[in-house]
C-alpha cells in the first residue's frame, strides 16, 4: 500500500544527530520497478527506454565522491560502457565544475541503452555487480540513495522519500514520479513489493543513518 508520512525520532549515540524517520514509509510496500513497468521521469511515459531516473546527469556529493566516479568510471571495458568512447573523448562531467555527470543521447553518459551488448542500465552498477562489490561503492550517492532522502539542519536530520517537489521545476512536467499514489490507470504501482522498505533497503537505509540508528529504527519494528 502507498505511504502515510509518519514520523519518529531517534538520537545517533555517536554523534548525538536528532533523525526524524519516515517510518510510514520504511514501513511500506514501496519497491522499484525498473524494468517492470517504470515509466521513467520525463514529461511522457517512457517504459520502452527503461532510463528510471537516468535520464539526468547524477549530482555529486563533493569532489572526493566526483574523483571516485571519475576513478571508477576509467576503469570500465568498453564491452561493459556503451559510452567509453564518450568518456575517453571528453570525461563523464558535464563541465569543469565536476558536480553532475554528462548527458549523452537524452541519458546519463553511464546509462547503458536497451539493446546493447554489455548490458542495459547503469555500467557502474553492472560493474560492481561483475566485481562481487557492493554497488553503494560504485555508484553515486544521489543514485543508490533514491527513492531515499536525506534533508539537513543543524543537528538534525531527517530521512524520507522523495517526492515530485525534490525535483524542482522538472518535476513539475514529470509525467509519473513512483513515490507519490498513482493518479490514473496510466500510472504504475510502485507500492507493490513483498517486503516493506526498511527490509528491502536495509544497506541503503543504514549506510545513510549508520548503525547505531539502524538498530534502533529496527527494534522498534520488533513486536
Amino acid at each position: 500500500m502507498p505511504a502515510d508520512e509518519r514520523f519518529e525520532e531517534v538520537v545517533d549515540p555517536v554523534d548525538g544527530t536528532r533523525w526524524r524517520i519516515d517510518v510510514g514509509f520504511l514501513e511500506s510496500s514501496w519497491t522499484c520497478l525498473w524494468g517492470n513497468g517504470c515509466q521513467g521521469i520525463l514529461d511522457q511515459p517512457a517504459e520502452d527506454l527503461m532510463q528510471g531516473c537516468c535520464s539526468v546527469g547524477a549530482e555529486m556529493l563533493d569532489a572526493d565522491e566526483a574523483m571516485l566516479v571519475a576513478a571508477l568510471g576509467a576503469t570500465l571495458e568498453p564491452a561493459r560502457f556503451q559510452h567509453h568512447a564518450d568518456a575517453a573523448d571528453a570525461g563523464v562531467f558535464s563541465d569543469e565544475t565536476r558536480t553532475n555527470t554528462r548527458v549523452v543521447d537524452g541519458a546519463c553518459i553511464f546509462f547503458n541503452r536497451p539493446g546493447f551488448a554489455g548490458g542495459v542500465g547503469c555500467a557502474l552498477h553492472l560493474a560492481a555487480e561483475d566485481a562481487g562489490e557492493p554497488v553503494l561503492d560504485w555508484k553515486p550517492e544521489v543514485c543508490w540513495q533514491l527513492p531515499l532522502r536525506i534533508d539537513r539542519d543543524g543537528g538534525t536530520a531527517t530521512l524520507r522519500r522523495w517526492s515530485r517537489a525534490d525535483w524542482g521545476a522538472d518535476g513539475e512536467t514529470m509525467h509519473w514520479c513512483c513515490t507519490e499514489r498513482p493518479t490514473g490507470p496510466e500510472h504504475a504501482d510502485a507500492y507493490v513489493g513483498e517486503r516493506p522498505v526498511i527490509e528491502s533497503l536495509a544497506e541503503e537505509i543504514e549506510a545513510l543513518v549508520g548503525p547505531e540508528v539502524m538498530v534502533e529504527i529496527t527494534r522498534r519494528r520488533q513486536p
